[in-house]
């Protein structure tokens, strides 16, 4: 959530903050601002909404200075106004933030009883008026915020210029991910590298409680210090992150542009697990499934939750091992009884997600052993696991997950695979595996004509209310679907295992309540035809996505999309890219803005 920017330079940076604000709109924003100085004077400019009214702004009153920092900002505290845009200055001090201060309103009412005033309703402001007070008592700037940070409480990266001192960048990390981009005549600040990619490729990413120094005099200069702020040295990497993911390539939406990457994106991880020639396991963990006592939990949030979900039927049914699925926002909060037999597999797309990494953080504190599941290679749940897979999906720009949550259930099918393969639970392992390198050309042909998904979305663009059905792994791919619907098309869309329909939720079925179903012809097919039949004679529209061609229903309404034939295992890639699908197109017929949905955020880095 919200994106930062930071720029200590030789030459002017207003333009190119704005770049590096382009780059984070991903993560989900609703205003955005920066901040220089010029003749010694703090400057900033703000707008509602969208960068691009920032950027008429800036065209109206252009912003000089050599020094600056920026923000897009998802709002927590104080609606999405221009009061409330980031950054919050006083004459002596400008801050960006990321992240919630928990303890502000303490902090805040102690400063208004010391005659402060604030100008916006964020928690942000009490940050910017208690660096003030310490450089108004005398303090230099590294003091003034040493001292604030140590009375801030919660999770926060914060980047501050100051006025009197027009050679000087300040960050600090705090449970929110910051990132130090290296130049020799040049120095940056960043939510993430990818951020920082057109300017360089030597990246240092601050660890816990760091605090970054960086000062132009005769030269470029940096110090990282520590938690209990001793100067320290952290790795420097040179990375090599291509710029050109975040072109649309032709395509009307970049979430359209990654629904078509999925092949390749399933192709590149699954012969990165799977060897293309002996069908046996790639993954080199050091871990051991076999033991008697192993417990699987696997923790995540939003989609990556669905992936879990899924992959704990591969779990239980191929490793034949006790496996268990938790929300990471309730996770810490419910006391779980955990014990060091357990492997704990955390699954997230960024790398960054608050709740899951405090989650990771907890797992390490009992014992436990951990393995992350992420794309993102130098994230900080890559950094603090014992362990890790890739997902392999190259960047995601649109906030709706699509290649990255295929990208997913690839890693943990393969991993169940392998967890099975190392207890001898099953004797048709390669085959399995050879399945698997099948299924991106099964993907593909999903996408071959969309034609269908196109006229599907017209009709659901006119209805409030849908409803989705699916059983085995086929129920997370029917909630994913929900969660698409509902994230850009903004209609109310719920999913339910198909048997339990009757244990309540039939009570919301009407005609004017689509019904879609994920029906392959499988194992559970005859009882999810007879749920099917039961919304049907209650006049729902019916809309089925099956692989069998003489499947129908007898109703008012009935439409049928038809699918490669599957099997259990490849199932759920299959109707994955068709509920994307059919997701997209409905929010491309309502007009919604289909890659930056209202309230949303990529990279959801607070509780």
């Amino acid at each position: 959530m919200c994106g930062i920017i930071g720029i200590l330079s030789n030459t002017l940076v207003a333009e190119r903050l704005i770049d590096g604000l382009s780059r984070l709109e991903y993560r989900g924003y609703d205003s955005a601002g920066v901040a220089t100085i010029y003749e010694n004077t703090i400057t900033k400019r703000r707008a509602e909404g969208k960068l691009q009214s920032l950027k008429d702004l800036l065209q109206q009153k252009p912003l000089p200075g050599t020094v600056g920092i920026g923000h897009t900002r998802w709002a927590t505290h104080g609606s999405p106004t221009h009061q409330n845009a980031h950054p919050h200055a006083t004459d002596r001090v400008a801050v960006v933030h990321n992240g919630i201060i928990e303890n502000y309103q303490l902090l805040k009412d102690g400063l208004i009883k010391d005659g402060v005033i604030f100008k916006s309703e964020t928690d942000t402001e009490v940050v910017v008026h208690l660096i003030d007070q310490a450089l108004q008592a005398g303090k230099s700037p590294d003091i003034a915020v040493k001292e604030t940070l140590s009375k801030l409480h919660g999770a926060f990266a914060l980047a501050i210029i100051f006025k009197e001192h027009s050679d000087m960048l300040m960050g600090a990390r705090r449970g929110s991910p910051l990132v130090l981009g290296i130049c020799d005549d040049e120095l940056f600040l960043g939510s993430d590298a990818w951020a920082l990619a057109p300017w360089t490729q030597k990246i240092c990413y601050l660890e816990e409680g760091d605090v970054v120094v960086m000062k132009r005099d005769n030269g470029f200069a940096y110090t990282i210090f520590n938690e209990a702020w001793q100067p320290i040295n952290r790795l420097v990497k040179h990375l090599n992150l291509a710029t050109g993911a975040a072109s649309k390539g032709g395509y009307s939406h970049f979430m359209l542009k990654e629904i078509f990457e999925q092949s390749q994106t399933l192709s590149d991880t699954f012969l990165s697990l799977i060897d293309e020639e002996t069908h046996t396991s790639r993954i080199n963990l050091p871990i051991d499934f076999s033991g008697e006592h192993v417990r699987i939990r696997l923790i995540a949030c939003g989609s990556s939750y669905y992936a879990s979900l899924t992959a704990k039927y591969w779990f239980e049914k191929y490793a034949q091992v006790l496996c268990e699925v938790d929300l990471a926002s309730e996770f810490r909060y419910r006391d779980p009884v955990l014990s060091k037999h357990d492997i704990c597999v955390f699954v997230s797309q960024s790398g960054e997600t608050s709740d899951t990494l405090a989650a990771l953080n907890l797992a390490k504190s009992k014992g436990c052993i951990t393995l992350a599941i992420v794309n993102v290679p130098e994230s900080s749940m890559t950094r603090a696991a014992d362990h890790h897979i890739l997902t392999l999906a190259g960047p995601e720009i649109g906030v709706a997950s699509t290649k990255a949550f295929s990208a997913q259930l690839a890693v943990l099918c393969a991993l169940a695979l392998h967890a099975a393969a190392q207890r001898k639970s099953m004797d048709t392992i390669s085959t399995h595996l050879r399945e698997l390198l099948h299924v991106p050309k099964l993907v593909a042909q999903v996408l071959q004509d969309v034609s269908l998904f196109d006229e599907l979305g017209l009709r659901l663009s006119q209805t409030r209310d849908v409803l989705f059905i699916g059983r085995g792994t086929n129920y997370p791919i029917a909630l994913e679907g929900a969660l698409k619907l509902k994230e850009i098309s903004y209609i109310h869309a719920e999913a339910y295992a198909a048997g339990e329909l009757k244990h309540g939720p039939i009570a919301l079925v009407d005609k004017l309540t689509p019904l879609i179903a994920i029906a392959p012809n499988d194992g559970w097919f005859e009882k999810t035809s007879s749920n099917i039949q039961e919304v049907a004679t209650r006049g729902a529209p019916i809309i089925v996505l099956t692989d069998d061609p003489m499947f129908t229903v007898n109703c008012l309404e009935f439409r049928k999309i038809l699918l490669p034939k599957s099997t259990p295992l490849s199932a759920c890639f299959i109707y994955t890219a068709a509920v994307q699908c059919i997701a997209y197109y409905t929010a491309l017929h309502k007009g919604t803005d289909v890659d930056q949905p209202r309230n949303l955020a990529k990279s959801v880095t607070v509780e």
